[in-house]
């Protein structure tokens, strides 16, 4: 069930909140980076630092005030209409606040997304596959308020592959978490992108999550401070201290 991942060329990217006297925050700042096809990148910063916004961007959930993103040779920020909604639909997201919908039991809550299209695949069949890879295998008709906060990230995450994304962004995915949840999200991310070959882009927090990445951004104030890449013999004490630096 192997994954191509996404390659992504942002250039210039830039996202104001406000105008003019009223200019508010400096979401995205010049920002100009590439990300090979298959890397799991880890976007660190303080709180309003421009992380979700960046991955609101790639995902072309917002667009910029200036600026190109280019994924595979395409242009994103020039999409519009039905382009613009296949281009969502080859991007997953992971919330911190998983946003289920509580009426459906996980199984309906993993499908939403591909209800309203004609698909290729089984949809309920793809859902139960999707719940068994990530652990949750017999819990197809549990409700979310029946559901431990990591159970319920688990669907989640299941959602978010459900059109066998080329890209997945996770936004805190481990936040809300208590540290064992934490521990098995962050296995199960990792297991998947080695699995799926996806590109992953996750902001995060927590030094442990981003440790496991293979590449480091720190943000502030929506501009690149920091960009490391993380080899295996990089010490985790130096990527807390960077994570930590500015929050």
């Amino acid at each position: 069930m192997g994954n191509v991942g996404t390659s992504l060329e942002l250039r210039g990217i830039c996202k104001n909140y406000g105008t003019g006297k009223d200019l508010l925050v400096r979401a995205a700042d010049d920002v100009t980076l590439t990300i090979e096809a298959g890397a799991f990148v880890a976007l660190t910063g303080a709180s309003g630092s421009g992380k979700s916004t960046l991955l609101h961007l790639i995902g072309a959930i917002e667009r910029p005030e200036s600026g190109t993103i280019m994924s595979h040779g395409q242009n994103v920020t020039a999409l519009h209409g039905g382009a613009l909604a296949r281009y969502r639909r080859t991007v997953g997201f992971v919330f911190q606040s998983y946003h289920l919908l509580p009426a459906l039991t996980a199984l309906d809550n993993v499908i939403a997304p591909v209800l309203p299209y004609r698909t290729s695949f089984n949809k309920r069949e793809r859902g139960r596959e999707l719940l068994a890879a990530v652990g949750l295998a017999g819990r197809e008709h549990s409700l979310p308020a029946k559901m431990s906060g990591g159970e319920q990230q688990r669907v989640a995450i299941a959602r978010a592959l459900v059109n066998t994304p080329a890209l997945l962004l996770a936004d805190e995915p481990t936040g809300n978490l208590d540290s064992a949840n934490a521990s098995e999200i962050l296995q199960l991310l990792t297991g998947l992108r080695n699995d799926r070959e996806m590109t992953i882009i996750l902001a995060t927090h927590d030094p442990q999550l981003a440790a496991q990445a293979e590449r480091l951004i720190r943000l502030r104030d929506g501009a690149v401070v920091d960009d490391i890449a993380l080899t295996e013999d990089y010490p985790v004490e130096d990527v807390i201290r960077r994570v930590g630096q500015f929050g």
